[in-house]
């Protein structure tokens, strides 16, 4: 049973809500969709950009893929501390958080997010904080698509 000071309480975190859910701005869905799908084919555009470059170079597809990676990360890496990847991820929304790019972002966000409280602790203890649930999630997905494919296999 409720005394009346909890109904009232209620009742007033209730109206509470109502106003944050009135005053929160709605989201344009159509220009969010349209920002995702530019930045996120932009950044896909970029890495198959240079993919072809080396590719044209004689470089070996492995060896290309492997090096847009790197160069992905790295400049990834570098626009989140720098400010920049934050910023488009604002505007961009899901659009920037393309797989290896996004996962950059993730890790690089933290260290700095954490630096201040030191380099162990800190860093080294809290680095895949966010990124961590996308590393399990990622590694369970994988094995069973391993389990399907060799038992299809």
């Amino acid at each position: 049973m409720h005394t009346p000071e909890q109904k009232i309480k209620e009742i007033e975190k209730q109206e509470y809500e109502d106003l944050i859910n009135q005053a929160k701005p709605k989201p344009n869905l159509a220009r969010n969709m349209v920002w995702a799908f530019v930045v996120g084919g932009l950044i896909c555009m970029l890495g198959q950009w240079m993919i072809n470059l080396m590719l044209s170079r004689g470089i070996s597809l492995a060896d290309a893929s492997s090096a847009t990676s790197c160069i992905l990360i790295f400049l990834a890496a570098l626009f989140t501390g720098l400010g920049y990847y934050n910023e488009l991820g604002q505007r961009a929304g899901a659009g920037s958080i393309v797989p290896i790019t996004g996962f950059a972002n993730a890790i690089v966000a933290s260290a700095l997010e954490y630096k201040r409280e030191g380099y162990i602790f800190g860093v080294g203890a809290r680095i895949f904080s966010v990124a961590g649930p996308t590393l399990v999630f990622g590694f369970v997905i994988a094995v069973l698509v391993g389990l399907i494919r060799v038992f299809l296999s």
